[in-house]
């Protein structure tokens, strides 16, 4: 069996607590999911993450679908 990182959805990724969050599980080697409205924001940040694995979504989770 290999063994897997741990992994962690984080909503609001591209500033504030949702930011300071990606980067402490980053940094303790965590695979992020990143969300958050601004892609731009969510590139940028994920290009300086980019030791652990990150997959982004750009969405408004407050838009009713």
């Amino acid at each position: 069996m290999t063994p897997t990182r741990p992994r962690a959805l984080i909503t609001g990724a591209s500033a504030g607590l949702g930011l300071a969050f990606a980067e402490r599980l980053a940094a303790e080697h965590y695979d992020l999911v990143l969300v958050a409205r601004r892609s731009e924001r969510l590139a940028a940040l994920a290009q300086r993450l980019s030791h652990v694995a990150i997959e982004t979504i750009a969405a408004d989770l407050t838009s009713p679908i």
